[in-house]
């Protein structure tokens, strides 16, 4: 009997053994391609020698030091290399060990940039259904996903959702993908109003909508109005990229594709591929300096924030990722995506293929012309994930993306090292998996 305390008590994981590549084996042997990355984290595969090396060089230098009393070089390198690279203002790094941890950081950090700035009357945040931000208190509150929530309601802060921009649900007939974008991203003005905007921190989102939704990116022109409206209002725009960022979407931050800057971004999963648990939150000078001038003490932190083993893994990551991975991945992006369509775009199942970079999703439905999606006792994205682990793929099925109980998608976040070849085996897999489940 396994001490382990599983994710779920009726099921009994197989136990992972060896990663090489894109591929990890279990303890009998057999072969998994990683599809999913595990939940898109192990973006440059297993066993890479390069970051093996530096996890091993720092920890032979250094381990750990609290960040209380110092810190560090691997730390102030990941950190110049972030902001050298990020978008817009972001100008300050605070290293975490993983995205709930850095969503909830910045909660907290908008929070306390207004009672420094004589605002506290704000304690709302606005986020959208059908998102997913982390599983800590602050990060569930703020999230959409409304079975991952019910049981922790009472005990949350408040949040109120708007509708997430979700072109392939939500477009009406006759209507532009731009008015589209535009109807949805003014009901963040109409809530403001609501709610009264002196009330409120900040908007959150994801710019590509992982977990939840299956890879829904906005429409163009989306994000540009989302971000009027907050600087209008003055509330703070926190965009959460612990899925979709350090280069899973083809560039190394997913909101570049928008055209927009953001007053605080949250990044994980990717930053460490997996070798090392670190997260970050990156906010503006503003936002820093605000604080600065007044208390000069965030109220936050964590044992091993600002780790240096994990910063030594995460500056070795974002070396290679933009050493040119992160252009591969758009160009293999491209490439799935077209495999994907040429062999399920009129799939009778396949509703929508969507998605940027390697970070693609494919919504699932009982009938593609009406949209109708399975009924949810049918359990259908349980039997895809089986199926396709039974037929060596790794990928990332998940239920309730229409409304939080009906709708499936599989998700795809294969690592960024791919070939033509696992293009090939990506799709023939499903294929087999959707030959027997469907």
């Amino acid at each position: 009997m396994s001490h382990v305390f599983g994710r779920h008590s009726k099921t009994s994981p197989r136990r992972a053994s060896i990663g090489k590549g894109a591929y990890i084996y279990d303890a009998d042997g057999k072969e998994y391609f990683d599809g999913s990355g595990g939940a898109a984290v192990s973006c440059l595969g297993h066993s890479d020698p390069d970051v093996i090396a530096a996890i091993q060089a720092q920890v032979g230098q250094l381990a750990y030091a609290h960040t209380s009393f110092f810190t560090s070089d691997p730390a102030e390198e990941l950190a110049d290399r972030l902001v050298q690279a990020a978008p817009g203002s972001l100008e300050k790094v605070y290293f975490v060990s993983g995205g709930s941890e850095a969503v909830e950081a910045a909660l907290k950090l908008a929070r306390q940039y207004f009672v420094e700035i004589g605002e506290p009357q704000r304690h709302r945040f606005i986020a959208r259904r059908q998102s997913y931000h982390g599983n800590t208190l602050g990060a569930l509150a703020t999230g959409g996903n409304e079975w991952r929530k019910q049981a922790f309601a009472p005990i949350m802060v408040e949040t109120s959702l708007i509708s997430p921009c979700y072109a392939y649900r939500g477009q009406q007939d006759g209507e532009t993908a731009f008015d589209y974008g535009q109807r949805v991203a003014n009901e963040l003005e109409a809530e403001l109003e609501r709610v009264g905007p002196e009330t409120v921190i900040a908007f959150v989102a994801e710019p590509v909508v992982g977990a939840t939704l299956g890879a829904v990116a906005s429409v163009d022109g989306y994000f540009r109005r989302i971000r009027e409206i907050c600087d209008r209002y003055g509330i703070l725009l926190i965009l959460d990229e612990v899925m979709c960022g350090m280069g899973r979407t083809g560039s190394l931050f997913a909101h570049s594709h928008d055209g927009i800057t953001a007053d605080i971004v949250t990044i994980a999963k990717g930053l460490g591929a997996g070798y090392q648990p670190v997260g970050a939150m990156m906010c503006t000078a503003a936002i820093h300096d605000a604080i600065a001038a007044g208390s000069g003490f965030f109220q936050h932190g964590h044992t091993y924030i600002g780790h240096p083993t994990a910063c030594a893994a995460g500056n070795a990551v974002v070396s290679k990722l933009t050493g040119g991975l992160v252009e591969n991945c758009a160009a293999m992006g491209e490439k799935l995506q077209n495999a994907l369509q040429s062999a399920f775009g009129q799939h009778p199942h396949i509703g929508d293929i969507r998605g940027r970079g390697l970070f693609i999703g494919l919504e699932i439905v009982e009938d593609r012309a009406s949209k109708k999606p399975f009924d949810p006792s049918a359990a259908t994205h349980k039997k895809l994930k089986s199926t396709a682990f039974e037929n060596g793929l790794l990928c990332y099925p998940m239920g309730g993306t229409v409304d939080g109980r009906h709708g499936d998608h599989i998700l795809l976040a294969p690592p960024f090292i791919i070939e033509d070849a696992h293009v090939d085996e990506i799709v023939s897999k499903l294929e087999k998996t959707f030959s027997a489940v469907f």
